[in-house]
């Protein structure tokens, strides 16, 4: 039986962080929805036990955040393509029927946040560039694939990493050394940092950016500082370029509609609830 009053949540370890029950309780009020929405730190030890009990507590579903993604997917009884491709989940949803659904809206925030930021924005363009080899690259890399992008070159800190992804995505991707990435920003129209790098209390990133050119789409999937060195660099060059906050909340725009019932709109509010 549907709960009158449904509970979602995120769930991570640590949790504190957060932005996203700001995003969804910004979105219960604009929407006069009767809903909950709660942060829950849970160990990993324990991460199988609560989740599957969580339902009986009247949850509909739950966003997953580290270290907690590759977990969730395993657990789940039904899990999407784009999941299974990505190897993680970031989303979770509590089926009527007692079945936990798996789903990662990773690669959908990134393509949404993108077309929001660059209307004009055409895979076919040419090249993109990746930088990074985590989780995040795989989203960001299926997503572009998926829209068409002839050619994704991947450049990794740790090389073994890209090989992997090179090896999973198949010929389209093409690995360039990290000393090399300056000459993958400047053969790409679309530029994407997937990494760490720039983010507050992290090092900056230090690659040659001198390779960027007016027209380029450059986005940085940081969103702490909003303008990470790189936008900055970018802006200046007259790229068009696009923080990483969008991506953080277009990513939520298909768990809330599962969950809530009412697909919510990324607008400027949006944004400044968040932030």
């Amino acid at each position: 039986m549907k709960p009158s009053v449904p509970l979602a949540g995120v769930v991570g370890d640590p949790i504190s962080h957060s932005k996203s029950p700001l995003l969804f309780r910004h979105w219960l009020k604009r929407y006069g929805i009767a809903g909950h929405y709660i942060p829950m730190p849970i160990a990993a030890e324990n991460f199988e036990q609560v989740i599957r009990a969580l339902p009986k507590a009247g949850f509909v579903g739950l966003n997953v955040t580290l270290p907690h993604k590759t977990a969730a997917l395993a657990i789940a009884d039904k899990t999407t393509d784009r999941a299974i491709m990505i190897g993680a989940a970031n989303t979770l949803i509590f089926r009527r029927d007692g079945l936990i659904h798996a789903d990662n809206t990773d690669g959908y925030g990134f393509i949404a946040n993108l077309k929001a930021g660059a209307p004009n924005w055409d895979p076919f363009w040419g090249s993109a560039a990746v930088l990074g080899a985590g989780g995040a690259a795989r989203a960001v890399i299926s997503s572009l694939l998926e829209a068409g992008v002839q050619e994704i070159l991947l450049s990794n800190r740790t090389k073994g990493k890209a090989d992997t992804l090179r090896s999973d995505f198949g010929s389209r991707v093409t690995v360039v050394d990290w000393i090399e990435a300056g000459d993958a920003i400047e053969e790409a129209k679309t530029i994407v940092n997937t990494t760490s790098l720039g983010m507050v209390g992290q090092p900056e990133l230090r690659v040659p950016l001198d390779g960027l050119a007016p027209g380029d789409v450059v986005t940085d999937l940081v969103y702490a500082p909003l303008e990470t060195g790189l936008l900055a660099t970018a802006r200046a060059a007259g790229c068009t370029v696009i923080d990483g906050l969008g991506m953080l909340l277009h990513q939520a725009v298909p768990g809330f509609e599962r969950w809530f019932g009412q697909r919510p709109e990324v607008t400027e509010d949006t944004r400044l609830a968040v932030l």
